[in-house]
This record gives C-alpha cells, sequence and structure tokens, in this order.
C-alpha cells in the first residue's frame, strides 16, 4: 500500500513535468524550425542552457517556488523542455522542401503549413524526443524526491537506504525500471497510431 501511494505520488509529477515541458518543447521546436527571427533568438538561448545539470537548477526553484510540489513539477518540465526542442527544430529543419513547395502551391498559408506539412513530417523526430524525455523525466522525478520531499519513489528508495532495508530499495528499483517499459510501449503504441505510414 505505501509503495502504491509512493508510485502514483510520481507519476502525478512525471506527467504534469512531462505534459508542461513537451508541449512548450514543441512549441518552441516549431518556432525555431520554421521562422528565423525566433531561430535567431532560440537556438543560441537553448545551446547556452541545454548543459547545465537539471537537478542543479532544483535548489533555486525551491527557493523561487517554496519546499512543495511546484519546483518538483518544474524540473521535470525543463528536463523535458530541451530533447523535445530539439528534436521538434530538428524534424521541422530537415523536412523535405518539396513538400513545402507543394505546399506552398496549394495556397497554403504559414500556419497551414506548420500544421499540415511541417508538424506531419517532423512526428518520427517528435516521438524519438518524447521517448527520450520519458527516461530523462524518471530520473529527475528521482533526483528531485532524493533532495527536498517526503513521498514519492525517490523518497522511498532513499528510506529503504538510510534503513538499510536492501528489499524494500529493490522494489523501488524495480518499480522504476517497470514504469521505464511502460512509459516505452505507451510511446510506442501512440507512434504506431498517429504515424500510420511508417
Amino acid at each position: 500500500g505505501v509503495l502504491v501511494t509512493h508510485t502514483v505520488t510520481s507519476l502525478r509529477r512525471i506527467l504534469l513535468g512531462f505534459a508542461i515541458g513537451a508541449l512548450a518543447g514543441i512549441a518552441v521546436g516549431v518556432g525555431t524550425g520554421f521562422f528565423s527571427r525566433v531561430r535567431a533568438i532560440g537556438i543560441p538561448l537553448i545551446h547556452a542552457t541545454y548543459p547545465i545539470p537539471k537537478i542543479a537548477i532544483l535548489p533555486l526553484l525551491i527557493l523561487w517556488m517554496g519546499i512543495g510540489e511546484p519546483p518538483k513539477i518544474a524540473v521535470i518540465a525543463i528536463g523535458v523542455f530541451f530533447p523535445m526542442a530539439i528534436n521538434t527544430h530538428t524534424g521541422i529543419a530537415e523536412c523535405d522542401p518539396v513538400l513545402l513547395r507543394v505546399g506552398i502551391s496549394f495556397g497554403a498559408g504559414r500556419w497551414a503549413l506548420v500544421r499540415k506539412v511541417l508538424l506531419p513530417a517532423s512526428l518520427p523526430m517528435i516521438f524519438a524526443g518524447l521517448r527520450l524525455s520519458a527516461g530523462i523525466s524518471l530520473l529527475l522525478v528521482v533526483s528531485a524526491e532524493l533532495i527536498a520531499a517526503d513521498s514519492g519513489l525517490g523518497f522511498f528508495i532513499l528510506n529503504a537506504a538510510d534503513l538499510l532495508q536492501t528489499e524494500d530499495l529493490m522494489v523501488g528499483l524495480v518499480v522504476l525500471s517497470l514504469l521505464g517499459l511502460v512509459f516505452n510501449a505507451l510511446i510506442s503504441w501512440a507512434e504506431r497510431a498517429v504515424i500510420r505510414w511508417r
């Protein structure tokens, strides 16, 4: 029962952080991939901030947001944002120019090109980013729960280690591995459902 409660708590943090980070990353990736002005500002900023270890930002987030849920969700969102922005940008930048010319010749405006040509063409890269982000979100939720939490899988694992409860420690690690497998399976299923032409 205790393990289920901790797992549900971690899952809630992961899903919220993942959703926020993925949506923001895709939006910025579309912007930098399609709009030259956004690219000129966005890409240098991404390259400058990407190497910063995301868990190193957590103490700063706690100072700004307090010790509750927001900093844990925010650190996951930040970790997910970068692979999603980079992968979406790459997918759009590598879109076949012929597809764009066909869209333009049919009278598609900028947003129609993004929605009907660029986003579908970049879906394989977006899903690769989602798969990468799933692993990152698991890593970050555990790291955040090791530092400033009284619940979640990270807290459960740390508590088991402190009390030398090897069985609980191993069970916590197995649950994390299973979550990783479930996330990967769900993303693969969604990819097959969305990208039917692959």
